[in-house]
């Protein structure tokens, strides 16, 4: 069976200065783009961002609700087999597999039938 382990960072919320990277949107996307790099070097494969809801403190007795950005990672453990997850098979995939052999259930023939013998309602609708 497959195990993973599982890292969520917060997504950054603007790009660093880099020199030879224009501001904006291309200063985000290298932000971006190092985050993920480093992470990959470390093993953690990307799997999605998400957008979630958090409650903090708004002043004294108060709370608001603020929604948060973060990127989710995995990476492979190890099995008692010695597999990580990358080497393993996939359980969900191997549950979708059809099956290679033939279904036999709507075949009406009987084995011991030859072609030549007549079938018994075949002589009863004469």
């Amino acid at each position: 069976m497959q195990r993973y382990e599982y890292k969520v960072v917060p997504a950054p919320e603007k790009g660093l200065k880099t020199k030879g990277v224009k501001p904006g949107a291309p200063r985000f996307a290298h932000t971006l783009e190092n985050l993920m790099n480093g992470l990959g070097a470390e093993g953690w494969e990307y799997i999605r961002a998400d957008t979630l809801p958090c409650t903090e403190r708004a002043g004294l007795t108060g709370s608001q609700t603020i929604y948060r950005n973060v990127l989710i990672f995995r990476r492979g453990l190890e099995s008692d087999t010695g597999e990580t997850a990358e080497t393993a098979p996939d359980p969900i995939l191997i549950e979708a597999m059809p099956d290679l052999e033939p279904d036999h259930a709507g075949e009406t023939a009987e084995p011991d039938a030859t072609p030549d013998t007549p079938r018994e309602d075949s002589i009863a609708a004469q």
